[in-house]
């Protein structure tokens, strides 16, 4: 049923791209601001109450529903509840379109608009950049993006529904990055002065995320290096593991520089500052729903600085992006036929 049930997903949402703005979306956001505003007490045990919360309460509630539908209604409603759930929690198509529109941009060699859309897309500020760092940033962005929405969903799901937890592991990983943006990167953004996050509960949040993205981010690299350059992605993933073992964006990306040859890594863009007039008069953007708008989306993680990851791969080019698209498509197939056999096995036993 695992596969069935994400190979429907993924269809689905090829098909009908859920927006970023969704009402889904809004509701989390109040829900995340509920849960500090009456659980952050600034200490280790209402952090852990608060973390808690937000993402296992989630999780175990899509747990109880599964086998609810399961015992009652029988497989079939439990693995449409579980497409339902990855299509909420998959987001191929959120990210994508910005990655086609910065590639057609370079492929016509207006470097301009390349710079303007990455700016948009991550709100950095790309005024300054060379085509080759340009290009550099966006593979950074795209291979991050592809881990967070795509693979470390769809390998949380797979292990715990493996286990009998039906989606309750994509809910785990996407509700706690949910809660890194909510209450660690937010807690920093000047639109929201009035949504203090206590040091304890962003450590907390910081903490946990690391967590529950440790087993997700290996697999991801694995899988880079199976269907890339096998023994350059494995170097790239050991140098970086030596250097920061915690740094799960660094594994992914020295993974898929080796397994692309290409030569990753460097400093990182910088934050874009806003309009003082926008940043200074948070009434009037809470009048017009500028939170609703703009939404956790503006507050997705940079790619890290980490200083070049392969000196000896090539330099990044417009033809690689090309190949990052592959790379992703690739890695797809591969957890894809991954799960055929192991629900093909179940099956036959």
């Amino acid at each position: 049923m695992t596969f069935f049930s994400l190979l429907l997903a993924l269809l689905l949402e090829q098909a009908r791209p859920l927006g970023q703005r969704h009402p889904l979306n809004s509701a989390l956001k109040k829900w995340a601001r509920w849960v500090s505003d009456h659980f952050d007490a600034d200490k280790p045990r209402s952090s852990w109450m608060a973390w808690s919360l937000l993402v296992l309460g989630p999780a175990l509630l899509s747990v109880v529903i599964h086998w609810t539908l399961w015992l009652t209604l029988g497989w079939p409603s439990a693995m449409l509840f579980q497409v339902a759930v990855l299509y909420l929690t998959l987001g191929f198509r959120q990210f994508s379109h910005h990655f086609t529109a910065i590639r057609d941009a370079l492929a016509e060699g207006d470097e301009a608009l390349a710079r303007e859309l990455l700016s948009e897309w991550k709100h950095v500020d790309a005024s300054d950049l060379t085509r080759t760092e340009i290009v550099r940033h966006v593979i950074e962005y795209s291979i991050l993006a592809a881990h967070r929405h795509v693979f470390g969903v769809l390998s949380s799901y797979a292990i715990l529904a493996a286990l009998g937890g039906g989606p309750a592991g994509a809910v785990i990983y996407r509700m706690a990055q949910f809660a890194k943006q909510a209450w660690c990167q937010r807690a920093h953004n000047p639109l929201y002065p009035h949504y203090p996050i206590s040091q304890a509960l962003q450590e907390r949040t910081q903490r946990l995320w690391l967590q529950v993205d440790w087993l997700p981010a290996r697999l991801t690299a694995l899988v880079f290096a199976v269907v890339g350059n096998f023994e350059e992605a494995i170097e790239g993933w050991r140098t970086q593991a030596r250097r920061d073992p915690e740094d799960g964006n660094g594994i992914v990306l020295a993974a898929a520089a080796g397994a692309l040859n290409v030569r990753l890594g460097g400093e990182a863009l910088r934050r874009k500052p806003r309009p003082n007039w926008l940043a200074q008069n948070t009434s009037f953007t809470k009048a017009a729903g500028a939170e609703n708008d703009l939404g956790l989306e503006d507050l997705e993680e940079k790619a890290p600085e980490l200083g070049p990851l392969d000196p000896s791969g090539q330099t990044p080019e417009v033809g690689h992006l090309v190949q990052v698209v592959g790379l992703v498509w690739r890695s797809v197939v591969v957890w894809l036929v991954l799960l055929a056999l192991l629900t093909l096995a179940r099956l036959v036993g």
